[in-house]
C-alpha cells in the first residue's frame, strides 16, 4: 500500500503517478483545475484507482446534465481499476462508492460515506473537502460543522492539507452564524495556506453578514491576481467583490466588475451563471438599469432550460430568462423542473418537490402579473434546502421581501425581515424596501411602511 502526502491509500502505482494524484488533489482543494493532474496520474498508471473516482466525481459536481452523463460513464473504468486492485483499499472503495454515488445524484448520501470513512482516517484531507462541498451543495450546515468538529483533534499545523481543513471549518462556522469564530479560523486557515480560496471566501462572508463591507472590499481587492487562476471559483470572488461595491452604493463599479470577468461561458458550470445573474438581478431590483447584459445570460439560461440537474442552478436560470423576457423558455424550464420532481430517482428531485416547484411559478407569476403568493415566509424557511450559502440565497430572500412590500403584506414583510435580520447586519437594501414601503404607505394607508420602520429600529 502506498500513502499519499494527503494520507490517501493507494493499491499500486509508482512514484510519479502518486505525485500527480498529489497535485491533483492539491488543485481540488484550492478550488484550481484538477482534471489535467488526474490525466497525467492516469497517463503514468491507468489504474489507479482513486484518480478514475476523482474524476468522475469532478464531473458530477458541475452541477450541469453533462457533467453528470460523464460521470456515469466513467463508471465503468472506476469499477475496472478497482478490481484490478483486488477491491482496493478503504479510501479507494470510499472514492469509489462516492463516485457512484454522486453519478446518480445521491449527493447526501456520497457524504455520508466520505463522512463514515473519516471516523477512522481523520486526516485524509479529499475526503474532508469533498465531503464538505456535497454537503455544501445540499445546503447541510449542520453536518458541514459536524464533520470538521469530529476531525480537528487528530490535526496539527504539520499535517499536510491543514490549512484547508480550516478553511472547510471557517466556512462552516460562518453558515452557522458563528461570525467572530469563522473569521478567526479562516485567517488561521490562509496564514497556514496562502492558497485557499475557500477561506479567504469565508472571511469575505463574514464581513458581507456583518455588514463591513470596506473591510471585504481591502480583503478581496489586493489578492485578486491570486483568486483568478481558480476558473469559476475566481468569478465567484468576483462576485462578492461587486457585492460590496454594489452594497455601498456603487453600481457603476459592480457592472464594471461584471464586464470585466463574470460574464459566463457557454461551456462553464453552473456557478457562472449564478453569480452574472444574481448580481444583475440584485442591480435591477435597485432600480439600476444594466442595459444589454442580461442577454448575454439569458442565451446560456434559454440553452439549459431543460437540464434540472441542481435545483439551486435552474432558479437562476429562470431568473434570467424571466429578467430578458423569454416567456418560453421559463415556461419550459418550470415544465422540466415538474417532470424531474415526478420522474426522477435522486436527492434534487425531492429538494425540487419541495421548494423548487413552488418558488418557481411563483417567480413567474410576479413577474407576468405583479401576483403576490402569501405563503413566502414558509417559502424563505425552505429556502437552506436549495444549498448554497446564506450570501447566494439572499436573491431569493430579498424578492419575496419585495414582493411583501409591493403587496402590503405587513405580516409577510414582517417574517421575511426578521428572518433576514437574524442572518445580516440591516444593509442598503432593507433600506431601499423600507422607503418603498414609506412611500406606497402613504399612497394606500398600508401597514407595511409602519412594520418595517418596526423592525428596522
Amino acid at each position: 500500500m502506498i500513502v499519499d502526502c494527503y494520507s490517501g491509500q493507494h493499491s499500486c502505482g509508482d512514484a510519479p503517478a502518486i505525485r500527480a494524484y498529489e497535485q491533483a488533489v492539491h488543485a481540488f482543494l484550492a478550488h484550481r483545475p484538477a482534471l489535467p493532474h488526474l490525466q497525467q496520474a492516469l497517463a503514468l498508471e491507468p489504474s489507479l484507482p482513486a484518480a478514475h473516482a476523482l474524476t468522475g466525481l469532478a464531473h458530477a459536481l458541475i452541477g450541469r446534465d453533462h457533467g453528470m452523463m460523464a460521470s456515469r460513464a466513467a463508471l465503468a473504468a472506476t469499477g475496472r481499476a478497482l478490481d484490478l486492485a483486488g477491491g482496493g483499499t478503504a479510501y479507494e472503495k470510499a472514492l469509489a462508492l462516492v463516485h457512484a454515488l454522486a453519478a446518480a445524484g445521491h449527493l447526501q448520501e456520497a457524504a455520508g460515506v466520505l463522512e463514515k470513512h473519516l471516523g477512522s482516517h481523520p486526516t485524509d484531507a479529499l475526503s474532508i473537502k469533498a465531503a464538505h462541498g456535497l454537503r455544501f451543495m445540499s445546503g447541510n450546515t449542520a453536518r458541514m460543522l459536524a464533520t470538521t468538529s469530529a476531525v480537528l483533534p487528530h490535526w496539527s499545523a504539520t499535517t499536510p492539507g491543514y490549512g484547508f481543513m480550516l478553511g472547510c471549518r471557517a466556512f462552516a462556522l460562518e453558515e452557522a452564524g458563528r461570525l467572530t469564530e469563522a473569521e478567526a479560523v479562516g485567517h488561521r486557515a490562509l496564514a497556514q495556506e496562502a492558497d485557499d480560496v475557500w477561506a479567504l471566501h469565508a472571511v469575505a462572508h463574514v464581513m458581507e453578514m456583518g455588514g463591513r463591507t470596506r473591510e471585504g472590499r481591502a480583503l478581496l481587492a489586493p489578492s485578486r491576481q491570486s483568486w483568478q487562476g481558480c476558473g469559476g471559483f475566481g468569478q465567484h470572488i468576483l462576485w462578492h467583490l461587486a457585492l460590496f461595491h454594489l452594497s455601498e452604493g456603487d453600481s457603476e463599479q459592480a457592472l464594471a466588475l461584471f464586464d470585466d470577468g463574470m460574464a459566463p461561458a457557454r461551456d462553464g458550470d453552473f456557478r457562472d451563471v449564478a453569480n452574472a445573474v444574481s448580481l444583475l438581478w440584485r442591480l435591477e431590483q435597485e432600480g439600476i438599469e444594466v442595459g444589454g447584459r442580461w442577454q448575454i445570460v439569458r442565451e446560456i439560461a434559454h440553452e439549459r432550460r431543460r437540464d434540472c440537474t441542481y435545483a439551486f442552478a435552474s432558479l437562476h436560470y429562470l431568473l434570467a430568462l424571466i429578467a430578458s423576457g423569454d416567456d418560453r423558455g421559463a415556461a419550459e424550464l418550470v415544465t422540466a423542473m415538474r417532470e424531474r420532481s415526478v420522474n426522477g430517482r435522486c436527492d434534487q428531485s425531492g429538494v425540487i418537490s419541495i421548494i423548487a416547484l413552488e418558488l418557481a411559478p411563483a417567480l413567474v407569476a410576479a413577474s407576468r402579473r405583479g401576483l403576490y403568493r402569501p405563503r413566502s415566509e414558509e417559502l424563505a424557511r425552505r429556502l437552506p434546502l436549495l444549498g448554497g450559502s446564506r450570501a447566494q440565497r439572499d436573491v431569493f430572500l430579498r424578492t419575496l421581501m419585495s414582493w411583501a412590500a409591493a403587496s402590503n403584506d405587513a405580516e409577510g414583510l414582517a417574517a421575511l425581515g426578521s428572518m433576514r435580520r437574524h442572518e445580516r447586519s440591516e444593509d442598503r437594501f432593507q433600506s431601499i424596501v423600507m422607503q418603498r414601503c414609506k412611500r406606497k404607505g402613504t399612497r394606500d394607508g398600508g401597514r407595511s411602511a409602519a412594520v418595517f420602520a418596526e423592525l428596522a429600529g
